[in-house]
């Protein structure tokens, strides 16, 4: 087609998804091509701008490595992640919610019996963390594989350290037979998420903060189960209702609570959704 102009280009673009084979892709091709010339339109996109957005993306993937997964936190600090999460996640009441992975999850984190200290001498306040993992009507889930990660008391995971050489502050344990389980680690602190990169530029410049609230993560699978992936919020946090990343869900936080003996503990039970095989 010659002679495009502003008024019949998206209809143009759209005409030559038609033939795309794979029908899912060619409505999310056409979604998006849709939405893009609507949004190009209704904020009358200058060159000058379109310019920017396409350096600003680049700049992105440019930071982004084996480390460091910048376009999951821009998602993330756009709400987009927790919207899909949200989307996906519609799971009967009595079931724990879920919120967004993140980008400091690892394959292969070292494996833990119950009862042992997972944070393997990363720098906290020490904590114990107890609960039952069940099933929606009560029942409990032996052996469910419990994933477990966290940020340390000066707000980095260990992949994102250069003073040490094993995984800390993460592992992979096994509920009991009872469902129950519990572990030794730290206290959750909050941190704020990298911000010395393209997405840190852009919450400076509409005035947003990068803090997250204090919390841990989880990824809970079992055979007969939905994968739960979530994370436990720790009650009176100051950044509870303004999580740079819009993962604070009510029925997540937790109390920790400081014991006599100086350590803390947090107790909570996660309930699953019956399914078929753990995603």
């Amino acid at each position: 087609m010659r002679n495009l102009t502003q008024d019949n280009i998206t209809q143009a673009v759209i005409a030559r998804l038609a033939e795309t084979p794979d029908p899912r892709l060619k409505e999310i091709m056409t979604s998006l091509v849709q939405h893009l010339h609507a949004f190009a339109r209704d904020v009358k996109l200058t060159e000058a701008e379109w310019l920017q957005g396409i350096e600003f993306l680049t700049r992105v993937g440019h930071k982004t490595d084996d480390k460091r997964q910048e376009f999951i936190l821009l998602s993330e600090t756009l709400g987009l992640s927790m919207l899909t999460v949200a989307m996906n996640n519609d799971k009967p009441a009595g079931c724990t919610e879920a919120t967004v992975f993140g980008p400091f999850y690892v394959e292969g984190a070292p494996s833990f019996d119950l009862g042992e200290d997972v944070a393997r001498g990363a720098a906290g306040e020490p904590c114990e963390v107890r609960g039952h993992v069940r099933g929606l009507a009560g029942e409990p889930v032996p052996g469910a594989e419990i994933h477990v990660w966290q940020a340390d008391a000066e707000g980095k995971y260990d992949v994102q350290r250069t003073d040490v050489e094993t995984h800390q502050a993460r592992g992979v344990l096994h509920a009991a037979r009872d469902g129950s389980y519990h572990f030794r680690t730290i206290l959750a602190e909050p941190y704020p998420i990298p911000d010395d990169g393209p997405v840190g530029d852009m919450l400076r410049a509409t005035r947003r903060h990068p803090w997250r609230p204090a919390h841990l993560h989880f990824m809970i699978k079992a055979r007969g189960y939905e994968t739960l992936i979530t994370h436990v919020f720790r009650n009176g946090d100051s950044y509870l209702d303004s999580d740079a990343v819009f993962g604070v869900r009510q029925s997540l936080v937790a109390d920790w609570v400081k014991q006599p003996d100086g350590k803390y503990l947090v107790e909570y039970d996660f309930v699953l959704n019956p399914g078929g095989e753990p995603r």
